[in-house]
């Protein structure tokens, strides 16, 4: 009984372990995450000011003279 006892404990200190990596690992993930938003924000408003200014619509241009 008590080698059964001292395995699941054995047990638990593993999954706590593997537990807490993936925690970690989640929040690194979840800081990608919000990283990665604010980048796409940024970029969005940049597109947004651009296109504002003045910037020049893609299909009013001739196309090239090798078309």
């Amino acid at each position: 009984m008590d080698e059964r006892i001292q395995e699941l404990e054995i047990r638990v200190a593993f999954q706590d372990d593997l537990l807490a990596s993936l925690n970690d690992q989640v929040h690194l993930a979840h800081q990608d995450i919000s990283r990665l938003r604010a980048e796409l924000q940024a970029l969005r408003e940049r597109m947004d000011s651009d296109k504002s200014a003045g910037g020049a619509d893609p299909g009013a241009e001739p196309p090239p003279p090798h078309y």
